[in-house]
């Protein structure tokens, strides 16, 4: 099928069901910064509010999770079927730019994510939070779901948290170059004829 900006819905719909988790998910890469969000993560949720209108997507989570033993499984799966839906909405990914690399400042933080859509994921997470909780969100989770999502939707992707002294600061820099990037990366460019790659296919 032809990548025509104006023609072909960039979007998926998904559900997961574990003994674990119960997730429903759906993403619209052309949309405008709508979201619908109900899991059991407050934080998850803001964040990926954050993510959403940064991003210019459309995003709708719906998610429960054994949240009664901690946070782990339903961040990790989230961010599973998150890039799973990027994955399957982008398709064939013809005429996108593809790369992108943006810093975002949050008050004394500044963040900077790094994108390649090349159909080959690697993460790489540069990151000390001051505090190991905001709230009653473990920091580390942050790092679980960037790498699950940059797997599954096949991304290489680069955070990299310059500095700050405030965690929640410093996460939400994160989460909004995260949705920044990956809007840059996503549009469709004009210039581009068939799928920016020497290879020929992505």
């Amino acid at each position: 099928m032809e990548n025509n900006n104006e023609q072909t819905l960039r979007q998926a719909g998904l559900s997961r069901k574990t003994n674990e988790t119960d997730i429903k998910l759906s993403l619209n890469v052309d949309g405008s910064g709508v979201s619908e969000l109900e899991t059991d993560v407050p934080f998850l949720n803001h964040m990926l509010d954050l993510f959403t209108k940064h991003g210019q997507f459309d995003l709708s989570v719906q998610a429960r999770g054994d949240i009664e033993i901690d946070d782990h499984h339903t961040v990790e799966d989230i961010g599973i079927c998150l890039g799973q839906a990027l994955h399957e909405a982008l398709g064939d990914k013809k005429g996108i730019k593809r790369y992108a690399s943006v810093f975002v400042p949050m008050d004394e933080a500044l963040a900077q994510v790094v994108i390649d859509i090349s159909n080959r994921p690697h993460f790489e997470y540069r990151a000390t939070y001051p505090s190991q909780q905001v709230g009653s969100f473990s920091t580390e989770l942050v790092q679980e779901f960037l790498w699950k999502f940059a797997l599954e939707a096949r991304i290489t992707l680069h955070v990299i948290v310059h500095y700050g002294s405030n965690t929640h600061h410093m996460i939400e820099a994160v989460f909004k170059a995260l949705g920044r990037a990956l809007d840059e990366a996503t549009l469709i460019d004009p210039r581009v004829k068939g799928v920016p790659s020497t290879k020929g296919v992505l």
